[in-house]
């Protein structure tokens, strides 16, 4: 079973304010910007103001690694991990990476 996770982010991580693009307006919060688009249709703008973009999310990941924890080291993983927004998985991730990248930048 999967379970669905969100983080809360402030207005700075999402990028306000925003600024104004041609006919759409810069927008100071996600309200100010709920509020047009409420009132808009994305149609209007095709073309002019949105042109199509690719998104890459992630990359594949081929190679698995099984750890074992204890019940405690799981369960303060678990909890750093949904403060973060993120999976356990992802945070471990995140964590190996940062170390590796650490010790790279340690050698002579």
């Amino acid at each position: 079973m999967s379970v669905f996770r969100t983080k809360n982010y402030t207005e700075e991580e999402l990028g306000y304010p925003t600024e104004a693009h041609g006919r759409i307006p810069s927008f100071a919060n996600r309200d100010e910007e709920a509020e047009f688009w409420d009132t808009h249709d994305t149609t209007e703008f095709a073309g002019v103001e949105l042109h199509p973009v690719e998104v890459t999310i992630g990359g594949e990941l081929a190679e698995r690694l099984t750890i074992r924890l204890d019940g405690a080291d799981r369960a303060e993983l678990d909890r750093r991990a949904r403060a973060k927004g993120v999976g356990p998985s992802t945070l471990v991730r995140m964590w190996v990476k940062e170390r590796l990248d650490q010790e790279a930048a340690a050698k002579p």
